[in-house]
């Protein structure tokens, strides 16, 4: 399926939950669901924003990009296939800052409105949508493995380059500059230095030096699509009893990713996750960080939770991230028709098979 195809093939599911639900038209305001409409275009210009410089409409008898005439000539040119895409997706454009004209636009007549950031009198994307946009076609996931590999080799550069007096702050700006040499996004970039990782599971970095231990968390974003992974170096060997929490996460995800099958509930995996901590003696773990879910155009689609609704299915893809105090263990994973794929290995990087699915190891850099 090619850029066109696809996205024909998500106008046509989008027309599908208007006619299900009466509404007239369909709004996807957010950068999510701007790339997911677009096969991957992006309407991000504030890293930090949830919505963008444009917007996806969809009507019964038509679909259009919405955005103003600052963006609309750079939009169509870079991230809308320099014209691929204007005989399903033309881009509209009103003047900056008419709101009025804007909403004029957008909703015409409509009174019934659907979109993924609804506004007032808008209602919610139905959850037929909602799962149809968490679940990877073919060329999303081909997508996603670029995203991934990248992602994992812009982090095994730093690593491999840090250094025991590095602060946490140089790391996570080295981190970032990797990753957009590689043109993606870092929407995120988190690290602990040997004080701090047995503090925090969300540390975001500080000015202070790594130490004889360091943890890098990224999330890197391309053609939308967001992946999560986490890495750990050791600055000569790794003590036994990092080296043991280490292991215990690797057995807790080993636990979750053996029951991450088609069918499976978000909700029911959590509870095996719950369970797996209480085995290995961390019973209050579960409750200490959030365990991760589904990944797609969000880092998290949906995180496991006791109520978790949602259930898997073959092109859903995972981010798990079990953790105990100094130790946390994260990849993007794919659910593939021949089982699961990692998106985030790197092969430079030292890992080791679990139950026949290679794993990220310690990097014990004997070298400082």
């Amino acid at each position: 399926m090619n850029r066109l195809g696809e996205v024909e093939t998500k106008l046509a599911w989008v027309r599908e939950a208007l006619a299900q639900s009466g509404a007239e038209v369909c709004r996807l305001r957010g950068t999510d669901g701007f790339a997911w409409a677009t096969a991957g275009g992006s309407s991000t210009v504030l890293l930090t924003a949830e919505t963008g410089v444009a917007e996806v409409v969809v009507r019964p008898g038509e679909a259009f990009v919405l955005t103003d005439r600052i963006e609309a000539a750079r939009l169509e040119a870079e991230e809308l296939g320099g014209g691929e895409l204007a005989g399903v997706l033309p881009v509209r454009a009103v003047p900056w800052g008419d709101g009025r004209a804007w909403e004029a636009a957008a909703r015409g007549e409509a009174t019934r409105v659907l979109s993924d950031r609804p506004g007032p009198g808008e209602a919610a994307l139905p959850a037929t949508l909602q799962a149809r946009k968490r679940t990877m076609l073919p060329a999303e996931l081909g997508r996603f493995r670029r995203v991934g590999r990248l992602a994992a080799e812009a982090v095994t550069e730093v690593l491999l380059a840090a250094t025991p007096e590095m602060t946490e702050l140089a790391l996570a700006g080295a981190a970032s500059a990797a990753l957009r040499r590689r043109g993606l996004e870092d929407a995120l970039a988190l690290v602990a230095g040997e004080r701090r990782l047995p503090l925090y599971r969300h540390p975001t970095a500080q000015d202070e030096p790594l130490g004889r231990v360091a943890m890098l968390v990224v999330c890197a974003r391309g053609y939308g699509l967001v992946a999560s992974l986490t890495r750990f170096v050791s600055f000569g060997h790794l003590s036994p009893e990092l080296r043991a929490a280490h292991a215990e996460v690797s057995a807790a995800e080993a636990a979750v990713l053996a029951a991450s099958v088609p069918g499976a509930r978000l909700s029911e995996l959590y509870h095996v996750l719950a369970d797996a901590y209480r085995d290995l003696g961390h019973p209050a773990a579960i409750s200490q960080h959030h365990q991760g879910g589904v990944a797609g155009y969000l880092a998290r689609e949906a995180i496991a939770t006791p109520d978790s609704p949602m259930t898997l299915a073959e092109g859903s893809v995972l981010a798990w991230n079990p953790s105990v105090r100094g130790a946390k263990i994260e990849d993007t994973i794919a659910m593939t028709g021949d089982g699961l794929e990692v998106l985030t290995l790197d092969p430079d990087w030292p890992h080791a098979p679990v139950n026949g699915l290679e794993r990220p190891l310690v990097l014990e850099r004997l070298d400082r």
